[in-house]
């Protein structure tokens, strides 16, 4: 009763929050500010949207295709087809429980391809370790790029970049111990703990067993680059932020890369997150949250057409699964 209770808190809540966010975002605007956030919104230019849309799309082909590099090591060789569903069926997922989509990915290609769930897992575990390792990237240029807003900003908020380092270091060293501790246990639940482990590190050791180890990097790359850049074409549907430099809007997709997971699929959060993150740099908050709206919802509409027709043709082009 307690886990059934708890699952469900865990899509209410977020759910809720984004809907207080949407509500109290309006709610605290003027008549004015509403009218000229509609405006900017309605006034989108579609061409802008539909080429955000294709890059988007393009993304999601790399990332599935990147997963083949991953299995092969393995033995496996699935149906390229069956990878790239079951890559959009996770991100349609995420809008319903947020992160359960890596697992029903797992669990999707696992199903339809005969090969076991963690070692499948695992190979996401790489992709996704890869990925982190590009944000840092990014977060990285986007600092170098916007370094004296950055520091005016968190001397402003009296916010120390250094301890805060300090604190995630330290978060970081207390899960090495507690890994230590867990592989040393003879306990039946840390037992299946670590059997289930070896399946996963199998899964990710696969990125070092690579025979095309420049194709992975291309790939990553490609991806990356992106998400760059079907965040950064939709500034032109906001006609005041045309002239937006590309270090704000790279601060920008940082703070919505962080904001995106606070809530189902972003909702209500991210628009909110650009917004703030573009008055920073004395952008009209109507503009910059206009400019995260559009940027979220063509990438949230992308995802339910792509990610529903996946979710319904997964199943029928496996009928003998």
């Amino acid at each position: 009763m307690k886990k059934s209770i708890i699952k469900i808190l865990k899509i209410i809540l977020p759910l809720t929050l984004g809907v207080f966010l949407i509500w109290y975002s309006l709610n605290s605007a003027t008549p004015q500010e509403r009218q000229d956030l509609l405006d900017n919104i309605t006034a989108a230019n579609p061409w802008f949207i539909l080429l955000s849309m294709l890059f988007g799309l393009l993304s999601h082909l790399s990332r599935a295709y990147r997963w083949s590099y991953l299995l092969e090591p393995m033995g496996y060789k699935p149906k390229f087809s069956n990878q790239f569903m079951a890559v959009m069926v996770a991100y349609l997922a995420n809008f319903g429980v947020p992160r359960s989509g890596e697992i029903l990915r797992g669990v999707s290609l696992s199903t339809y391809e005969d090969i076991p769930f963690e070692k499948v897992f695992g190979t996401i575990i790489s992709e996704r370790i890869a990925d982190f390792i590009m944000l840092l990237l990014v977060v990285g240029i986007a600092m170098i790029m916007q370094t004296d807003d950055l520091l005016a900003y968190f001397q402003n908020n009296q916010i120390n970049p250094i301890l805060t380092f300090g604190v995630l270091l330290a978060i970081l060293a207390f899960g090495v111990i507690a890994l230590k501790l867990i592989k040393r246990s003879k306990h039946g639940i840390f037992v299946k703990f670590k059997n289930f482990a070896k399946g996963l590190l199998e899964g990710m050791r696969s990125i070092l067993k690579m025979k095309n180890k420049w194709g992975f990097l291309f790939h990553t790359l490609f991806i990356w680059i992106m998400y760059v850049l079907m965040f950064y074409v939709i500034i032109f549907t906001v006609p005041e932020l045309a002239n937006t430099s590309f270090g704000i809007v790279m601060v920008a997709f940082v703070v919505g890369s962080f904001a995106i997971s606070a809530t189902n699929g972003g909702i209500g959060v991210y628009p909110i997150a650009i917004g703030a993150s573009m008055m920073l740099f004395g952008i009209d908050k109507q503009d910059g949250e206009a400019f995260g709206w559009i940027a979220w919802g063509t990438q949230t509409l992308l995802i339910v057409i792509v990610g529903g027709l996946s979710f319904l043709f997964l199943p029928i082009l496996n009928g003998k699964k």
